[in-house]
């Protein structure tokens, strides 16, 4: 696998939902934005039952090689959403 600063926008999306679902089996991941800035969306249900902190620090504790050093190809999520297949309506 290349390193993660040398992904390209699409492929550090692909990255992003192959570790979110690697880590959440079975959930629906959305994910878009460019320029080290993401949106993410994700329905598990692994999330039925926790706090919203809880649900996030899941997906955070997925993609944190994204997130690591200063190259790193993921700067910042600009928007995370995480939610139950009840609370999505799916």
């Amino acid at each position: 696998m290349n390193h993660p600063s040398r992904l390209s926008a699409e492929s550090t999306t692909e990255a992003i939902k192959e570790r979110i679902r690697a880590a959440l089996p079975e959930s629906v991941v959305e994910v878009s934005g460019q320029g080290g800035h993401f949106t993410i969306s994700v329905v598990s249900n692994q999330f039925e039952g926790l706090a919203i902190l809880k649900k996030q620090r899941l997906v955070y504790s997925a993609i944190k090689d994204l997130m690591a050093g200063d190259d790193a190809p993921v700067h910042a999520v600009d928007r995370l959403v995480t939610l139950t297949p009840g609370e999505s309506g799916t």
